[in-house]
């Protein structure tokens, strides 16, 4: 029996949701009477309130986000109907904004906005004592941080061996980028330091291999970053990686150092540039320092082995086809390893909502909310978009195509422009842009080379192979067999430490020298804009 129940619809398996967690660690006397159970977007809503309803709980709190918030309506409305006894609460940020006339709300019982920490377990007692609160919308104050018993206990065998792990020193985000969520929850609080630094001791006494920071701005207060990274620089060993979200021009000296001890490979910074255009950054609220961000980069770049996740948004209001392609290329010529496009959403809550009217937004009114149409971009040119993201995603970002995306660079002045074709032609002949087989993309990437840029078919084939040996793959494939001799072999070696997934692994693969001829080190990176 377990009267309360913690569930949430996770997007895959491999995450674990944390803010359950914190809830389950913060229930206090009430811990020993609940149980967390984790599901998955794909599962059928019938199948979870099976597994939800079978220990005959009391109180069933849900996580709601923007991509589970479809699915969870349909699982709450299955509840509601079988035992409306049941207290059904809902938190999370789909839910903590703009609550009026959402389905899901006006099925539930009960909602807890913004960080219900503490404010759960307040609740769930008054529930158990059937002391109902007047409100169905309860908006608990800020929680500090030093008042919350940390989560990571909450963590299983399993979940540390098979899962992600996140782990956060600081809530809240100085900035205020109206697009972001991040924006309403200010001030930046802290966990302390000597109680995170015990419980991080205790995860790598547990064998702990991979660490996702979600803190937004891990780099904002430098003594507690710096004590975090030499910390872990001071137990790393081989297989473990480190996950940051930084600002990107905020890197002094003390980090740098601290930075370029670690082994290559061990460590991601993801990195919101979001827009290089000075005028929509200001008209979203956004400050950061361009020429610090350049320096930073080419830092990392030649000086360390950390590998850059760099983010750009399509859709931002005022902002152009020919002004993101810049963007794009300004930050390909920057080389991070990895690219992340996205179209920008319009969460529920964020003001970016003021620019509606002005700049001609218009957004789906259905999760995940993504923008449609703008006084820039018509709906076609973001139909575009969203194929140049999906297929950047597989063919720039996988690590997959490194040799072949530095082909597509020497042969146009413009990368954006160069894979806006690429993508478009690559639609043209898939009508599609998901479950697409590898060899196949292979074989795509080799004929749009050789056919439609005209480039020289044996170059291209030992450009494609030299890219499909990476992956350990030692079958030549049947397209690129007329073009490679007999005996040439290529076998890369991983020259960053084993702790890197195997998607950011794949960034750091070198060849050794073929029987053939001897094997030029390919470059790792996203390539150099000819044009910078």
């Amino acid at each position: 029996m377990a009267d309360i129940v913690l569930a949430t619809l996770n997007a895959k398996y491999i995450h674990a949701s944390f803010g359950l967690r914190y809830l389950l660690a913060n229930l206090g006397d009430y811990r020993d009477r609940a149980q967390l159970q984790e599901f998955d977007i794909n599962q059928r809503p019938l199948e979870i309130a099976e597994s939800l309803l079978q220990n005959g709980p009391k109180i069933i709190g849900l996580g709601v986000y923007i991509w589970n918030v479809t699915q969870t309506t349909q699982l709450v409305s299955v509840l509601k109907r079988l035992q409306p006894e049941v207290f059904i609460v809902l938190g999370g940020p789909e839910v903590s904004y703009e609550t009026e006339g959402q389905p899901i709300v006006e099925l539930a019982d009960f909602v807890i906005t913004g960080e219900a920490d503490l404010a759960f377990r307040e609740l769930c007692g008054r529930l158990l004592a059937l002391d109902l609160p007047a409100t169905k919308t309860i908006v608990p104050s800020l929680p500090q941080l030093g008042d919350l018993r940390l989560p990571y206990s909450e963590y299983t065998p399993e979940d540390l061996a098979h899962r992600i792990v996140y782990l956060e020193a600081s809530r809240g985000c100085p900035f205020t980028c109206e697009f972001c969520l991040s924006s309403l929850d200010i001030p930046v609080r802290q966990v302390p330091l000597d109680r995170f630094l015990q419980e991080l001791q205790l995860l790598i006494d547990r064998g702990l291999r991979q660490f996702k920071f979600v803190d937004r701005t891990f780099n904002l207060n430098l003594n507690v970053s710096k004590a975090i990274l030499l910390f872990l620089l001071e137990r790393h060993q081989p297989g473990r990686f480190y996950h940051f979200e930084m600002i990107p021009d905020r890197l002094p000296s003390a980090l740098r150092e601290i930075i370029s001890r670690f082994p290559a490979g061990s460590i991601q910074f993801e990195v919101g540039i979001q827009t290089f255009n000075p005028a929509v950054s200001d008209r979203i609220s956004r400050r950061q320092n361009l020429d610090a961000l350049t320096d930073n980069f080419r830092f990392l770049r030649e000086q360390t082995g950390v590998h850059i996740h760099a983010d750009l948004i399509v859709g931002l209001p005022g902002e152009d086809l020919s002004s993101f392609g810049q963007g794009f290329d300004r930050l390909v010529a920057l080389r991070p390893q990895e690219i992340q496009v996205g179209i920008l959403k319009r969460l529920r809550g964020t003001p970016i909502v003021r620019h509606d009217v002005e700049w001609g937004m218009i957004y789906a009114e259905h999760p995940p909310y993504e923008v449609l149409q703008t006084a820039h971009l018509s709906f076609a040119d973001l139909q575009r978009m969203r194929r140049f993201a999906r297929y950047w995603d597989l063919v720039g970002n996988s690590g997959n195509f490194l040799e072949a995306v530095q082909l597509l660079w020497t042969l146009s002045p413009s990368p954006f422009a160069q894979f806006l074709r690429t993508s478009d032609w690559l639609y043209s002949r898939l009508r599609r842009t998901d479950q697409i087989a590898l060899v196949r993309l292979y074989e795509l990437l080799f004929e749009w080379l050789t056919r439609e840029l005209k480039s020289p078919e044996d170059q291209v084939a030992k450009v494609i192979w030299a890219d499909f040996s990476r992956g350990r793959r030692v079958d030549v494939p049947r397209f690129l067999s007329p073009y490679l001799p007999h005996s040439e072999s290529i076998k890369f070696r991983v020259t960053a430490s084993d702790s890197a997934p195997k998607r950011q692994s794949r960034h750091w693969a070198k060849p050794d020298a073929s029987p053939a001829e001897p094997a030029e080190t390919p470059r790792t990176d996203l390539g150099q804009s000819t044009s910078s």
